[in-house]
């Protein structure tokens, strides 16, 4: 029988676990089989080990403060002598008859992430299916932009949602956010926002008995799992600029403190046309933070006439929740492990590379249109979206037309205009979507 060990020492003994039970929740709820011993009432559940055909697994259920022999994990088998952590509490993983103790080997590795590829992936196809189904009960239309969000989310990506006031750019999010069962907050952007509106902020506490003074930090609305920043536009870069670091390395810095935000974490930002009275442009260093940028159009005649009916009455349809935090997880992990061929990659590299003007490979029209092509964080955000779209369809091979379906919206914000090009009216949407027709994969003579 596997056992989980804690409070062991040196000479090998603690308190024994027996795992009778599959699975077994670590936590700080009451209801936890192993009580970790600190209050956190957001997150009453950690992780978990659960039996899985006759191997046992540790899953990092969204806390992200689990250390498997040291690393960061969010789900891995165990093999006997394992050592993970939560938090402070730490645990040894005991399984003699089962399993020898680890060697660190590669095929091992990757036998584990194959078989968690070749039952995840085909199974997403459905799941992605019921995820459309679900959220078409609050979101008319809007199909592309649906897959375009949820692409971004599996992948580890924040999106930016560019369109008119009016268009369902929040509702969106929040349907998205109830479907997929993630905790959610949402920050309306105005010119007199503060950056510690953002992040949070140190208040002075007297203790009446004592009379001791203390300063203690209350965490602001970015400490959540999807983050909808309404009309990001609207305030000045400086507040901008108190999502840079969440976004990069999902951690906010107050006071010289760093804290680690939950995983998983997105931003979601709506911006209004920058035509529009009030508007603040965002940096290009921020944009570029975006995985897409995607345009929201008005709906058609039919979708705007559906819209009309389903939202001027009384009852509303029941969203069900598809998939939990601890799954979208797992799903990053996947898209992570997925393989991808040279071919695609070297295709990914030449499609942002020909936005440069500078580069030999560009065409004419760039150099004539744009002034500042992409980086190349385009080229892994081209990568990891087409990976990405593989698992959402349940395909386990990475094609061209992948990295073509998600092109325009990984290059649409990283490339920059000149004077020529919006004196003829040519804007970076018509420019990506010319360079992919015209950049083609390559051949059997680029690999002579």
């Amino acid at each position: 029988m596997a056992n989980l060990v804690t409070n062991f020492g040196g000479d090998g003994t603690g308190m024994v676990h027996h795992l009778k039970q599959s699975p077994v929740a670590i936590g700080s709820a009451g209801d936890a089989h192993l009580n970790i011993g600190w209050d956190s009432s957001s997150l009453p559940r950690h992780a978990e080990v659960f039996l899985n055909e006759g191997a046992w697994f540790l899953r990092d259920l969204g806390a992200g403060n689990t250390l498997l022999n040291g690393n960061p994990v969010t789900s891995s088998r165990l093999a006997d002598g394992d050592v993970f952590s939560i938090g402070q509490a730490a645990f040894r993983f005991d399984d003699h008859a089962a399993t020898p103790p680890r060697e660190r080997a590669a095929g091992t590795a990757a036998a584990t992430q194959g078989a968690a590829l070749e039952t995840l992936v085909p199974a997403m196809a459905d799941r992605t299916k019921v995820i459309l189904g679900e959220i078409s009960k609050g979101i008319v239309g809007q199909r592309e932009i649906i897959l375009d969000v949820l692409t971004a989310i599996i992948s580890r990506g924040h999106v930016l949602l560019i369109g008119m006031p009016g268009l369902a750019k929040t509702t969106l999010v929040r349907t998205i956010a109830d479907v997929l069962d993630m905790k959610f907050n949402r920050i309306q952007f105005t010119p007199d926002l503060m950056p510690s509106d953002i992040t949070g902020t140190d208040i002075l506490e007297v203790d009446e008995e004592t009379g001791k003074k203390e300063y203690r930090f209350i965490k602001g609305p970015i400490f959540t799992q999807i983050l909808l920043a309404d009309e990001i536009n609207r305030t000045p870069p400086k507040t901008q600029a108190a999502l840079l670091e969440a976004m990069q390395e999902f951690r906010v810095t107050v006071g010289g403190e760093s804290m680690d935000l939950g995983k998983p974490f997105f931003v979601l930002a709506t911006q209004n046309p920058l035509e529009q009275e009030g508007t603040y442009p965002l940096p290009e260093a921020q944009l570029d933070r975006f995985m897409f940028s995607v345009y929201v159009d008005y709906p058609t005649e039919d979708e705007e006439e559906l819209i009309a009916k389903l939202t001027t009455v009384r009852t509303k349809q029941m969203i069900n929740k598809v998939m939990g935090a601890a799954e979208v997880l797992e799903l990053q992990e996947c898209v992570r492990d997925l393989p991808v061929s040279d071919h695609v990659i070297k295709y990914a590299v030449r499609l942002v590379r020909s936005t440069r003007p500078a580069d030999s490979r560009s065409p004419d029209f760039i150099k004539k249109y744009i002034h500042c092509g992409a980086g190349p964080r385009a080229v892994q955000n081209l990568v990891l979206a087409a990976k990405a779209r593989a698992v959402i369809d349940g395909r386990l091979l990475v094609t061209g037309n992948d990295i073509r379906s998600v092109a325009r919206p990984v290059l649409r914000h990283r490339m920059f205009t000149n004077f020529t090009a919006d004196s003829e009216g040519m804007d970076t949407d018509k420019i990506v979507q010319r360079l992919v027709k015209e950049v083609e994969e390559p051949s059997e003579k680029d690999y002579r």
